[in-house]
Formats: C-alpha cells, sequence, structure tokens
C-alpha cells in the first residue's frame, strides 16, 4: 500500500482536547476505509507566515499512514467539511521518517534551549557591556 503523510491546521480558539478529538476522526476515517495510521504527532499551536481566515496561530496536527488512494480522497473530503480545520495537505511519500519528526526534533531543542539562560534573563548584553563601541556623550564630557 502507498505511504502517506497528512498535516492539518486547526483553528486557534480550538481547546488542546478538540484538537486531539480531530485527530481522532481522521484516525477514524483512515482505519474505517482500509489504512492504518503509523504515526500521529501533536506539533503544538505555531504562529502562521500569514493570517489564514482571520487567524494568526494554528494547531498543527501531522499523521503517518498507509492506505489505498480511495482513503486519501474520503479522507480530504471529510477535511474539508470541517470548519475548524482551516488548512490541510497530504503527500505520498517513498518512507515514513523513523523516530521523532524535524518538528518534534525542533520543539524539543527550542525548549531546552530556553531553559538553558542562567542569571541573564533571556535579555542578551546589558546597556553597559557595548564592548569596543565609542564612549558613551557623558564619558567623553568627563
Amino acid at each position: 500500500m502507498p505511504l502517506y503523510e497528512h498535516v492539518f491546521l486547526a483553528r486557534q480558539d480550538l481547546a488542546q482536547s478538540q484538537v486531539d478529538a480531530l485527530a481522532e476522526t481522521a484516525t477514524n476515517i483512515i482505519e474505517s476505509n482500509g489504512g492504518q495510521v503509523v504515526k500521529t504527532e501533536t506539533w503544538g499551536l505555531r504562529g502562521l507566515a500569514y493570517r489564514i481566515a482571520k487567524n494568526r496561530k494554528a494547531h498543527y496536527v501531522a499523521l503517518d499512514f498507509t492506505a489505498p488512494s480511495n482513503v486519501v480522497a474520503e479522507l480530504e473530503r471529510q477535511t474539508q467539511i470541517n470548519e475548524d480545520i482551516i488548512r490541510y495537505m497530504t503527500v505520498r511519500v517513498d518512507e515514513h521518517e523513523q523516530g521523532p519528526s524535524a518538528m518534534m526534533r525542533r520543539n524539543e531543542r527550542s525548549e531546552r534551549d530556553r531553559g538553558d539562560r542562567g542569571d541573564r534573563g533571556g535579555r542578551g548584553r546589558d546597556r553597559d557591556d557595548r564592548g569596543d563601541r565609542a564612549p558613551r556623550r557623558e564619558e567623553a564630557d568627563a
């Protein structure tokens, strides 16, 4: 059977439980028509590059599955009907990625980096740490 990846974006005002229900609905559509879901990943609430239907953010969900082509047609038909899903894309792939996807690895890395800021409080250098720049006007006059 062919391998597919299906990613959909759900509205930003949905609760996480509602997003999980949308993923479960997609899984049921695939499995009831003879397909098999290999992996489901929720990438979380992320900012969009541009506004889509008055949304600046969206919940991202990815499904890796194997199924006949008629299952993809049914999944996309049901996805178009749902008002909570603002965008979707289904792609046929040669093989599924093993382990977590690149988006999940990116999320883990950014969480690790956010927690490792030390005492700086998330700010870069202090105002007085100007390095080899010219002295401020007050310092030059003194």
